[in-house]
Formats: C-alpha cells, sequence, structure tokens
C-alpha cells in the first residue's frame, strides 16, 4: 500500500509518499480501508521534528474515515462497518496517511450518517481536542468563555460545544471571520489585540500563551491546546493544556451531534493522497478554515 510518511525533517518537501506492507491488525484492533484522512497542524509539527524521533520511518496522519476491513480477536466491529476513528502517535512507523491503518477498537465510531468520509474525516482529532480541554475548564451554565482562535478547527467545535452547554461563548478571531463564529453560536465577538478580560475561562486554541492567561478572571481557567505548553499559573487561575486521547465512546457522542446538526464538520479543501507535498505547502501558506483532507 501507499503511506505518507517522513525519514528527515523540514517542511513541505520532506514528506514521501511510499510503498509499504499493509498492516494485520491484532488483539483489540481493527483495520480500516481509508476513504479520507484529514491533514492537521500536528502533523507538520510532526514533521518538522517537534516531536522527535530522528532516524527512523514515521507516519503521518491521526484522523481517519472509512470502512473496517479486518478484525483482530477481540474487537467488537465487523467488516464492512462505516467508522471513523483517532489514530494517535507522534513517532509511529504508519499513521492514518496512507490506504490503511490499524487502531484500536476503542478508538473506532460509527461514522456520521448525515455526511460523507471527507467530512467526517474532520471529526476526531479537532472534536476529541475541544471537549477535552472543556473538560478541563469545568465550565457550568452561564459562566462566561472566551475562544481564541474560534475560526479554527478546534475553535470552531469548541465555540459550539461550549455554546449548547449553556455557556456564553466570546470569540477572538479575525474580522473577516465574525459572521462565521456566530454562525455557530458565540453570543460576543472581538477581534482586538487589546482584548476583553475578566472570563470565567479561555481556550486558547490559538496558543497566545500568556496573553490569553490575561483575559481569565481572578480564579478562573486556562486551557491550552499544546501538551506541556501552559503559562504559568497566575492570581489564583488555574492553567492546564489538553493532551488528546483516543475515545471511542466520546466520539460516537460527538457524531451524534453532527447528525443532529449541533456540530459543523468543514472541509478546505481536498488533496489526492500522491499530492501530500501540496496539502502541506497549502497548510503551511495559513489561513486555512476547516481541514484539509487527504484521500487515497
Amino acid at each position: 500500500m501507499r503511506a505518507v510518511v517522513v525519514t528527515s525533517f523540514g517542511g513541505p518537501e520532506a514528506v514521501r509518499v511510499v510503498e509499504t506492507e499493509v498492516p494485520e491488525p491484532g488483539a483489540g484492533q481493527v483495520r480500516i480501508k481509508v476513504a479520507a484522512a484529514a491533514l492537521n497542524p500536528v502533523d507538520a509539527a510532526v514533521r518538522a521534528g517537534v516531536f522527535g524521533g530522528a532516524g527512523g520511518r514515521i507516519g503521518l496522519g491521526w484522523d481517519v474515515a472509512g470502512t473496517v476491513d479486518a478484525v483482530g480477536p477481540g474487537a467488537a466491529w465487523s467488516v464492512g462497518d462505516e467508522v471513523v476513528a483517532l489514530a494517535p502517535g507522534v513517532a509511529e512507523s504508519l499513521g492514518s496517511h496512507a490506504e490503511h491503518v490499524v487502531v484500536g477498537a476503542d478508538t473506532v465510531a460509527e461514522a456520521p450518517a448525515t455526511s460523507d468520509a471527507v467530512s467526517g474525516a474532520t471529526l476526531p482529532l479537532n472534536g476529541l481536542t475541544a471537549v477535552q480541554a472543556l473538560d478541563l475548564l469545568e465550565l457550568t451554565p452561564g459562566q462566561s468563555l472566551l475562544v481564541t482562535g474560534a475560526a479554527g478547527a478546534v475553535g470552531g467545535y469548541a465555540v459550539q460545544l461550549a455554546a449548547r452547554s449553556g455557556v456564553s461563548v466570546t470569540a477572538l478571531a479575525r474580522a473577516e471571520d465574525e459572521e462565521l463564529v456566530r454562525s455557530l453560536g458565540a453570543a460576543h465577538f472581538t477581534a482586538g489585540e487589546a482584548g476583553p478580560a475578566g472570563f470565567d475561562a479561555v481556550l486558547d486554541a490559538a496558543v497566545l500563551g500568556e496573553a490569553a492567561l490575561a483575559w481569565v478572571r481572578d480564579g478562573g481557567a486556562y486551557a491550552g491546546v499544546i501538551p506541556g505548553a501552559a503559562p504559568a499559573a497566575v492570581r489564583g487561575v488555574r492553567t492546564g493544556t489538553v493532551e488528546v486521547r483516543a475515545d471511542g465512546e466520546r466520539l460516537a457522542e460527538l457524531v451524534r451531534l453532527v447528525d443532529e446538526g449541533a456540530l459543523t464538520l468543514r472541509v478546505a479543501g481536498t488533496y489526492a493522497l500522491d499530492d501530500a507535498v501540496k496539502a502541506h505547502a497549502r497548510l503551511a501558506e495559513g489561513g486555512v478554515r476547516g481541514r484539509l483532507v487527504l484521500l487515497p
């Protein structure tokens, strides 16, 4: 099969499409024939060597939508099931940017019934990151939340999920994205660098760090999306970062929200698997709204 990998670190030019053996599922695993796999900033970070792993082959890709085509012992799925899954790993030899991927059966959920595989592939990583970041903040209905980077993939899901739970959401994004983030459920909007202040919590999807922390009230909470990169706590503010965990049960809840129309899947563009270098180059240009998706 074909798979997208890096064997040395660098820019988009470091990405390679190689021929490799089709993986076989072990106990408690399933193999998915990949229909679509989203490209995320974490893939660019892996490509650039942020997570290490020099000297070997590193596979790219965390999100996957496709069809179960092999089942290991003890895996409660069937060949032919249409699914989505998260295949986390920053130094594995194969990722989801491939024609087949093996994942734990407990990372898998039924694919959304109301969308195609291309759209479904944009849900697992960013949806789980958003909901797990919100878990860290422990907000209750009526409290206030600022979401930075609210027009991005993680930020957009966070706006929708928080607003649905009764939290008053202010979206921080570019001025041209105001209509978008309000359509996702933001009650308030700001594009100013000086920014608002006094929020019960900030979900910092834009990775602003200390600048975002300054907008949290004393005793509030801050959640970042880069593991281990939270700013130091001040003024009694709880600070933490989400390290996304594969969770098939939670992913199934997100799929249900998609099918109810409560979560919006956004595709910024599609690329053939063989054009992975071009997809990485487009991601590096910035300004992507939604996710780029690779199609084997």
